[in-house]
């Protein structure tokens, strides 16, 4: 097979490293890069991956090696992989350390910025061959991003509580991605100014910020998920008005090019209750 070579791949945020040739063995430790490499044409270069990971619908034929516990280094190595990309901020590092101590090349996705996921199908790109779809689909990335951006940064003010998680409660900061998503709405974010990204808050946090909507993200999943009765607390505007919004965190949640399929939902939705409020 012709390969291609090049000098140097440089990592998002993660430095530079020698990539001798086109990756054909990869082992893709999160949902999204599986999203990613299906998109750019490298799907079916992926031998292993993790649970969770089923978009598109052929990625349920991947081999699991783990999952957000970690991943079984006996199952890597039977698999042979050329290449492991692992997710920065949601693998255990023990774990790529001693994937690394073997000789196996990992490299990272960061998912830290959304505007990066145009940079990351760029590497791919370049790391598998698929330069030309990877360059092509990193350009719509960015358009589609900009115009939506520009769509709605003249809209008028709206409070937002999103709902990251019922029970805990949880939600989110403005050092996220799920805030930057937000943004893109032109939203306020009621809790963008907490100390941590993900804080645990409870019902009183949420009677204080005041929210006018309030955003729940739908994931599949098979155990019964649970629920807060918020029409115990009629003073808050989002449940006087009936301003809840339900969007698709697989969407939404995932570093990958189908998040703004989510945000464009998401930015629809609050439109409509921004016009629900302009009409009081």
């Amino acid at each position: 097979m012709q390969f291609r070579y090049f000098a140097c791949i440089c990592i998002l945020f993660a430095g530079c490293v020698v990539q001798a040739k086109e990756a054909q063995r990869i082992i893709a430790l999160a949902p999204h890069i599986v999203e990613n490499l299906f998109a750019i044409g490298a799907g079916e270069r992926i031998v292993g991956t993790v649970e969770y990971a089923d978009y598109p619908q052929e990625a349920s034929d991947i081999v699991r090696i783990g999952g957000h516990n970690g991943i079984a280094l006996e199952r890597v190595l039977a698999l042979q992989p050329d290449l492991v990309i692992a997710w920065q901020s949601g693998n255990k590092k023990t774990d790529l350390d001693k994937l690394e101590k073997l000789g196996i090349k990992v490299i990272y996705s960061n998912t830290k910025d959304i505007t990066k996921v145009a940079e990351e199908l760029r590497l791919f790109g370049r790391l598998t061959g698929q330069n030309q779809q990877a360059k092509r689909l990193a350009e719509q990335f960015t358009a589609r991003l900009q115009a939506l951006k520009t769509q709605y940064k003249n809209s008028a003010s709206l409070r937002v509580f999103y709902q990251l998680w019922p029970e805990p409660m949880m939600t989110i900061n403005n050092n996220t991605v799920v805030h930057q998503l937000l943004d893109v709405c032109a939203v306020e974010n009621a809790f963008a100014d907490n100390a941590t990204d993900y804080p645990q808050i409870s019902i009183e946090n949420v009677l204080q910020t005041n929210p006018q909507v309030i955003v729940l993200p739908v994931e599949k999943s098979k155990k019964v998920m649970p629920t807060i009765d918020w029409q115990a607390w009629p003073e808050i505007p989002a449940v006087k008005h009936k301003q809840f919004i339900e969007v698709d965190a697989d969407l939404l949640h995932r570093f990958s090019t189908r998040v703004l399929d989510g945000v464009t939902d998401m930015c629809d939705k609050l439109q409509r209750a921004r016009t629900h409020y302009q009409q009081q």
